[in-house]
Parts: C-alpha cells; structure tokens; sequence
C-alpha cells in the first residue's frame, strides 16, 4: 500500500522529467488529438514494461498496439478518457487488463499509469477540468 501511494505521488514529477524527451508537450494537450499523441508518447518514451495477455512489451510496443486500438475506436473516442477506457485499458478478446511494470517492479494498470500522465499533462497546460461538485469561481 505505501509502494502505491509513492508511486501515485512520484509519477508527475516522473512524467514532469521525460516532458524533453518526447515530441508532444504539456501544453499541446489541448485537443484530443495532441493529448492522445502525448499519452502514446509518455508510453513510447517510457522505460517501462507494459504487460499484455501475460507478455511484457516495451513502450514502442505497447504504444503501436494502442494505435491500433485508437484508430478502431476512433469514432467513439471523444476525450482523452474515451482513449483510455478504449484503447489502453485491456484486452479485447481476454477482458484481461493491461498492466505497467514499474521501476519498483509493482504492477499497476496501464489505465492508472495514464490518468496519472493524463492529470500531469492537463495541470502543465493548464487545462485542469473542474473538480466534479464544484463550480468554478
């Protein structure tokens, strides 16, 4: 449980570092489209292992699949959660979920890893959605 809560805290600063690696950046998360080529980037640029069906896959790997998935889904991918739920989150024909190996070697869901990406990616442009509950000032 602590590994968790010091993986949710350290993943912003974490994705914050790899923002010069990649081609897309924070602030270009202003359209689906530029945040969902931000999302595959954090997974092609990431040193991480993404599990699929059982089978580890590098992040190029990995980010080619959801590509696949994306450009399926396409007209039911709205927002960036849309990409998640669709294209990242598990597989078609298992129903099994897809996983992150971290640098601790825990295994998180792949969906988790990039809402966290997702959260740090919208508070870098500044394109926070409002708390659910809460009206804006």
């Amino acid at each position: 449980m602590l590994k968790k809560i010091a993986y949710i805290l350290l993943l912003p600063l974490a994705l914050l570092t790899s923002y010069a690696a990649n081609a897309v950046q924070p602030a270009s998360c202003t359209s689906l489209e530029n945040t969902v080529e931000y999302l595959m980037d954090q997974v092609t640029g990431s040193q991480l292992t993404f599990v699929r069906n059982g089978k580890p896959h590098k992040g190029p790997e990995a980010a080619e699949h959801m590509r696949k998935k994306y450009d399926h889904f396409r007209k039911d991918i709205h927002t960036p959660e849309d990409f998640i739920r669709l294209a990242a989150t598990k597989s078609l024909l298992s129903g099994k979920p897809y996983t992150v190996v971290t640098t601790e070697g825990e295994e998180v869901p792949t969906a988790d890893w990039l809402r966290a990406a997702l959260r740090t990616c919208r508070a870098a442009a500044g394109t926070l959605p409002a708390e659910p509950g809460r009206q804006e000032p």
